[in-house]
């Protein structure tokens, strides 16, 4: 099992740099960027901490780096047009020279999209528009040439030139909807993502590989990520501390044989890449600790 990282994107692209370059030279297979231009809060209600925009923090990452993947966790498929996002993602391809992961989603940050005039939809709308912005990706990516007059999108003899080629792009989706976000995973995703528990995880890889069974696809060609709340801690009572307040949400926390071990439970049911969310670890110099914890006592153990 691989571990990647993603820096929170209130964090300076200094700070971000400085953790992703770290990860990197430990051997981690991914740095992510999250797709969000601010806090999430009620509708009307201040959000002042200032982001880093997603693809332009990317792009960036990508240069300043040389091995390192580096992919979107997730880019909203209501923020930019399927034609304009999969030019982007082939011009960052060849600036990261093959290193850039697609994550995609369907949407979901009521607030940022009211600010901003974006409409969100019901969530049966992004569903049926998240399925429409897929395939056109995925086909535009391959170098197909694109005409399609759906609910929400109407492309006339579209190309991308240059085209990457099928799969050269992996399309990453973070979906969890187990009857039809999960079966758009089936027919386009090279990695599947959510967050979860190990039952949970168990569980979704299951309803993953049903669907890959209806259309005929060898569900091993879908590599299984997932991201948990990841605090190393040797402090027993801090940790106990910690999982309650985390309780509810996907958690890692513990001293570092605990990490290991719940890293393993991942791993055994079937997890090729855990991502260590940045959001709690704190500043950038504890955050650079619990990358050297982790890749010196945790990952030489995963296999």
């Amino acid at each position: 099992m691989r571990l990647s990282i993603w820096p929170n994107p209130e964090r300076s692209f200094t700070d971000t740099l400085e953790i992703v370059r770290a990860a990197e030279a430990a051997g981690w297979h991914a740095a992510y960027v999250a797709d969000h231009f601010m806090d999430n809060v009620a509708i009307g209600e201040p959000a002042p901490t200032p982001m880093l925009e997603a693809t332009s923090t990317l792009v960036a990452l990508a240069q300043a780096t040389s091995s390192i993947k580096v992919g979107t966790l997730v880019a909203s498929a209501t923020y930019r047009h399927p034609a304009v996002l999969a030019n982007w993602a082939a011009t960052t391809h060849e600036v990261s020279q093959g290193r850039l992961l697609l994550g995609l989603g369907a949407g979901w940050q009521e607030n940022e999209h009211h600010e901003y005039g974006i409409d969100l939809g019901s969530i049966r709308t992004r569903v049926d528009r998240f399925e429409e912005y897929v395939a056109i990706v995925d086909d535009l990516l391959a170098g197909e040439v694109v005409t399609t007059n759906g609910a929400h999108y109407h492309l006339h003899g579209a190309h991308l030139s240059p085209a990457p080629g099928r799969g050269a792009v992996p399309l990453l989706l973070g979906v969890k909807g187990e009857r039809r976000t999960m079966a758009i995973a089936a027919r386009h995703a090279q990695i599947w993502n959510a967050w979860c528990t190990p039952a949970e995880l168990e569980h979704r890889n299951g309803v993953l590989d049903r669907h890959c069974a209806a259309i005929g696809r060898d569900p091993r060609t879908i590599t299984r990520s997932t991201q948990a709340m990841v605090a190393v801690l040797d402090d027993p009572a801090r940790a106990e501390q910690l999982r309650t307040a985390l309780a509810g949400r996907p958690a890692v926390v513990g001293s570092a044989p605990q990490v290991l071990e719940q890293l393993l439970g991942y791993a055994e049911v079937g997890c090729d890449e855990f991502i260590v969310p940045c959001w709690i670890l704190g500043g950038t110099n504890e955050v650079l600790a619990t990358i050297e914890t982790l890749t010196t006592e945790v990952l030489p153990h995963l296999g």
